[in-house]
């Protein structure tokens, strides 16, 4: 069976990689920059549409809010990003906002802020396929038609690529990342220039469009909480800043350091293109509403059903390249392959906070350790289940799922800075150097600020978006929380039962007798192997033990046992339901009960066979009964193989393929220095 599915595996995710192969795996900043960060730099391609989308229930004239709105955007994300600088350095381990609240604000924050990234980053893969398959389906209709099965088949394609490991997965995914960015950059530039060198109009394909507006002259408070709105929605292009605080144990040294200028190239890149967008779309005069077939009028006449709605950089880049030029085709097709690979921001950091929530037992142990190709494969696998089935459950709408996001990713900047405010509070107590006391001085004043700006932002996020859909956000934190703190408990449960005594214990004790029993079905070589190892063990009592389920096999067990002259008594035991394993568990229990000092050890002869394909014409009984009486104390299970011939055929089909060598796989050199062959009387054999 493991050779069945070893081979498939081997062709999907390549061949296995040894554990000292691991500083192999590490990224470079260039490598970095696309695994890490693709999430913020792809958010440009939807952020500035989600901003003019709010903006335009109040009509067009509301749009000069934008602007504004960008500043405000920006500030943060230099907020944000000046304050992980500092998360990198005081901790490089790779725990990011988990490991800072866990240390500084008690395990409960640490927990909060670990539920919130974990439901963070399945969102994050959620959001980035759904609106990659939309925007693709705008270009094939099979996509739209089958969006969800198409979500899938990206998800399932994008797991693969990162069980080949973090390394192979960057090289694939950096190449579509700089394209999108560089197309952005001179989209940016070419526009500036045709509008401030050459003086030319640039017209989105919307610009000749009027907006229907839901609510004329808003004022006052209705007019602040609409941009309050527009500024939580602009701010989805802060998602994923935290991943490379998160992931500074996958870069190469000096870790800290170079996940910090990453941190500062990410930030500075989408930051100008976030802004150079919404300059572009207020110079071209696009426009966008939420229900473009209503809200949209061409020549005072709504567009109608059959009207697609571009995205905002879309239209800009057809306003800036001209419709159908290469450079916009270039800059459509990398935008929809980097809204699909925005994921692998995800993928990383899923895995990376899994591992350490695992080593902290809050999660399975088994996403603790790294697969066949040092990647965090359980993780992956995890965090892809996860957004299948959230897409499965949304329909994989991107409009209904980006109402569930940014909530947990302020939750963990706000906790994060307000912890790494304690963790410099905690150090100036101690320092004395006056140089270093004011460097930490001044990282406390950049985390205070981010805290105080991040909260402030989280409490607008939750009420301009609770209603719509941020509440099932808060319900994935809460399910998360209580379900690690669960694991957390059974896990200390299971340390304290199982904890060596310093003193005597029963553990400790020799028990008083050990009564062995040999399960015999009938007498054939297994059977007589398994008798004779029981004999090895010298036990103080011996029996073979058997079921009665078909009365003639029974009897003919019986007769040839006492033809063989077998000094071991044999015992049978009445099974009027013909059943096996529970007249063997009961027997078992019944030993116990009259001599509970005693140790029951039960002797099951196997065989073993060569190939997948004959296990299923053998009953389980044997993995059955080993399986109930794990469950039953003071009972020791042995299983004594016996090999047969096909097996023993597969070991040594495998010893001739290990042994074999490709023809012209050994260099033998120069024919002039090969040692000659023997030769007999009748000339060189051949």
């Amino acid at each position: 069976m493991s050779k069945l599915t070893d081979v498939p595996k081997r062709i999907l995710i390549g061949r296995a990689l040894r554990s000292d192969r691991l500083g192999e795996t590490l990224l470079p900043k260039r490598i970095a920059l696309p695994v890490f960060a693709s999430d913020p730099l792809s958010s440009v391609a939807y952020a500035p549409g989600e901003v003019l989308l709010v903006l335009s229930i109040a009509g067009v004239s509301a749009y000069h809010f934008s602007p504004w709105i960008a500043v405000a955007v920006v500030v943060l994300m230099f907020t944000v990003v000046a304050s992980y600088r500092q998360n990198v350095h005081a901790y490089p381990s790779g725990g990011g906002d988990y490991e800072v609240a866990n240390t500084n604000l008690g395990p409960k924050a640490g927990l909060t802020v670990a539920s919130a990234l974990l439901v963070d980053y399945v969102l994050t893969v959620a959001v980035s396929i759904a609106s990659g398959i939309e925007n693709l389906g705008s270009a094939i209709p099979f996509v739209v038609e089958h969006k969800v099965l198409c979500a899938i088949a990206v998800i399932v394609l994008l797991t693969l690529m990162n069980l080949r490991g973090v390394k192979e997965s960057g090289k694939l995914f950096a190449i579509p990342t700089y394209v999108f960015v560089t197309g952005v950059f001179l989209m940016i530039a070419w526009g500036a220039f045709r509008s401030i060198v050459l003086g030319d109009t640039m017209k989105a394909p919307t610009a000749d469009f009027t907006i229907k507006a839901e609510h004329q002259g808003l004022a006052g408070f209705a007019l602040v909480f609409l941009l309050l709105r527009a500024f939580s929605s602009g701010c989805a292009a802060l998602t994923g800043v935290e991943a490379i605080s998160n992931g500074v144990p996958a870069f190469r040294k000096p870790k800290s350091k170079n996940a910090a200028t990453t941190l500062a190239a990410m930030g500075l890149l989408a930051v100008t293109m976030f802004c150079g967008i919404i300059a572009l779309a207020m110079a071209t005069n696009v426009r966008m509403a939420e229900r473009p077939a209503h809200d949209l009028l061409e020549n005072g006449v709504a567009v109608g059903s059959d009207y697609v709605q571009n995205p905002v950089i879309s239209q800009v880049a057809e306003a800036v390249f001209g419709s159908g030029s290469f450079l916009f085709i270039v800059l459509a097709a990398a935008t929809a392959l980097v809204l699909f690979l925005a994921a692998n921001t995800a993928y990383n950091g899923f895995p990376l906070l899994g591992s350490i929530l695992a080593q902290d037992r809050y999660l399975p142990r088994q996403l603790h350790t790294r697969g066949d190709r040092l990647a965090f494969s359980n993780g992956i696998v995890l965090l892809a289940g996860a957004a299948i089935l959230l897409i499965w459950i949304y329909g994989a709408d991107s409009t209904r799922l980006i109402q569930l996001y940014i909530v947990g990713v302020f939750v963990s900047f706000t906790l994060s800075q307000t912890g790494m405010v304690r963790h410099w509070n905690r150090h100036l107590a101690t320092e004395k150097d006056q140089a270093k006391r004011r460097h930490m001085v001044r990282s406390r004043a950049i985390n205070a600020f981010g805290a105080f700006f991040t909260g402030l932002v989280l409490v607008v996020v939750l009420g301009t978006k609770f209603t719509h859909g941020a509440w099932v956000a808060l319900l994935g934190m809460v399910i998360f929380y209580a379900t690690m703190s669960a694991i957390r408990k059974h896990y200390d449960r299971v340390a304290e039962e199982i904890a060596a005594p310093e003193g005597p214990s029963d553990d400790t004790l020799r028990p008083s007798r050990v009564h062995s029993v040999v399960l015999i079905s009938k007498i054939h070589r297994p059977a007589l192997r398994a008798l004779g190892y029981a004999k090895l063990m010298r036990s103080d009592t011996l029996e073979a033990l058997s079921v009665n389920v078909d009365p003639a096999e029974t009897k003919a067990l019986r007769d040839e046992w006492e033809r063989r002259g077998f000094t071991v008594p044999l015992k049978i035991l009445d099974s009027p339901y013909r059943e096996i394993t529970r007249p063997v568990i009961e027997y078992v229990k019944g030993l116990r009960r009259e001599s509970p000092r005693d140790v029951v050890s039960v002797i099951i002869p196997e065989y073993v066979v060569g190939h997948w394909y004959e296990h299923l014409l053998h009953n389980q009984s044997a993995l059955r009964l080993k399986g109930r009486l794990l469950f039953t104390p003071g009972v020791m299970v042995t299983s004594v193989p016996y090999q047969l011939e096909s097996s023993e055929v597969a070991k040594k089909r495998a010893r001739r393929r290990s042994e074999w060598t490709a023809p012209g796989s050994v260099r033998r050199g120069p024919a002039e220095h090969r040692p000659k062959e023997p030769s007999g009387p009748s000339g060189p054999k051949r």
